[in-house]
């Protein structure tokens, strides 16, 4: 398969890009020093780029993310909601819209964000991170929807949050409870391919019960 992972440089997108190159599929992975996926013109010429030499793509998964915080509600910054909005809502409009005739054309295609619990209860701080989640989720149904009559899905994975070894190592006595291993993120991601696209797509699959 073709599969494109977006904010691969991270251990998220490091995880997910090495469970399927040792499955044997091409992984291309792009991050900003690669391709700015706040231009548009620039993504939708990496699509055409994978277009070119591939015709079609068999995955997207789409890891570009952040978090930003407040100590209450009165006290969010308006800054945090306008870098959440480019991290998490504007990429992934440009790399949903360039990649879907691309995910049309696959026989078993796959896109995929990550969420987190927060969209769906969100708490007095976290009021920009949680709405740019519930907007990024909202966008991906969209895409389902568009991708309903075709054999590719679109689906929402939700975790409290992610944790991995570098993280493990700074804080050893941290217990991280409730959070998603990168590893597992990567697994979770790969069985997608194991059930239809049809049953899959516009589904939100909760990974922390």
């Amino acid at each position: 398969m073709i599969i494109l992972v977006t904010g691969a440089a991270g251990p998220t997108g490091a995880a997910v890009s090495e469970l399927f190159a040792k499955q044997g599929h091409t992984v291309i992975g792009v991050d900003k020093d690669e391709v700015d996926l706040l231009d548009r013109a620039a993504v939708e010429a990496l699509a055409g780029r994978i277009e070119a030499e591939h015709g079609h793509v068999d995955g997207v998964v789409h890891l570009v993310g952040g978090w930003r915080g407040a100590p209450g509600f009165a006290e969010t910054d308006l800054a945090d909601w306008d870098a959440l909005h480019d991290l998490l809502i504007r990429t992934l409009q440009h790399v949903s819209l360039a990649f879907e005739p691309l995910l049309r054309r696959s026989g078993n295609g796959r896109f995929v964000i990550v969420s987190a619990k927060a969209a769906q209860r969100p708490t007095a701080g976290g009021a920009a991170y949680a709405a740019a989640k519930a907007a990024a989720e909202a966008w991906t149904l969209s895409l389902a929807d568009a991708l309903r009559d075709t054999s590719s899905a679109a689906v929402i994975l939700v975790v409290k949050a992610l944790v991995n070894d570098a993280m493990r190592a700074a804080k050893p006595q941290a217990a991280f409870t409730g959070f998603t291993d990168v590893r597992d993120l990567a697994e979770a991601i790969g069985r997608l391919y194991e059930q239809p696209a049809a049953q899959l797509n516009g589904t939100r699959l909760d990974l922390t019960t």
